[in-house]
């Protein structure tokens, strides 16, 4: 069986630049171990499955199923509009975090998610030593999520992935005020099979919630200091987040199922 495979870079107008994802087009869904197993061959932060003309979406990464995923969201959408010649004003996907849409803006994509609840906590035990970076505050919700002063502080992060992984969180992420972005951040997720994740979408569900809060405005632009980077526009609603970035196509083949 030959299925219809992209990898796509998402968050960047750069060829080796964003978030590479993978993208699955299906006939059928398959079995869940072989779709685990797929993934763990590409070895991509997040590999995403899609029958086209069917709304379930559905993300991997290397070693287990996520509910929310950004960035691959964003590639599958790249794929079927500009791949697939999909001329639907909006694509609507049904996923484990409930209904999201993405629209095509120009050369870029909007994507509708939904705002993530955080709930401010004691820095956990080991989270300093395991950053190398002391937080000044620290909030409890889809990801453990550390608030430090500066940008310069994130970009120059070199994070224990070993510690952060015995963390009892999915992920663990960094955030700051940015020197010329409204915010800046980075992401880790040992223990979801990605040691840092290079522009995550579905962690601005909750930075961009908090940053708006912080800075008394709705619209804001934030970047990922990962080693590949990312730029994402966020627009804060009462319970939803727009997410708003560029995709670029790296890799279009058949692979053998």
């Amino acid at each position: 069986m030959k299925i219809p495979y992209y990898q796509v870079n998402s968050f960047t107008r750069e060829l080796t630049g964003g978030n590479p994802a993978g993208v699955c087009l299906l006939d059928a869904w398959l079995p869940d171990m072989q779709l685990q197993a797929i993934a763990a061959c590409h070895l991509l932060p997040e590999t995403a499955f899609v029958v086209p003309g069917e709304p379930q979406l559905r993300w991997f990464t290397p070693s287990t199923e996520v509910d929310l995923c950004g960035h691959a969201t964003l590639a599958t959408a790249h794929v079927l509009f500009e791949h697939k010649g999909f001329d639907a004003a909006e694509l609507k996907f049904d996923s484990r975090s409930g209904p999201l849409s993405v629209k095509r803006i120009g050369d870029a994509y909007e994507m509708d998610f939904p705002a993530k609840e955080r709930l401010e906590v004691r820095s956990p035990v080991g989270l300093t030593s395991a950053l190398g970076a002391e937080p000044n505050v620290v909030f409890d919700g889809h990801y453990l999520m550390a608030v430090v002063h500066d940008e310069e502080t994130i970009r120059n992060l070199t994070p224990d992935l070993r510690e952060l992984e015995l963390m009892h969180a999915h992920a663990v992420m960094i955030t700051a005020p940015g020197d010329d972005v409204d915010f800046v951040s980075r992401f880790f997720a040992p223990r979801m099979g990605v040691p840092e994740d290079y522009a995550t979408g579905s962690a601005h569900c909750m930075l961009a919630p908090y940053w708006a809060e912080k800075l008394g405005k709705n619209t804001l632009s934030a970047r990922q200091l990962s080693l590949r980077g990312g730029d994402i526009e966020c627009e804060v609603k009462t319970e939803r987040v727009l997410l708003r970035g560029s995709a670029v196509t790296f890799i279009e083949g058949e692979i053998t199922a």
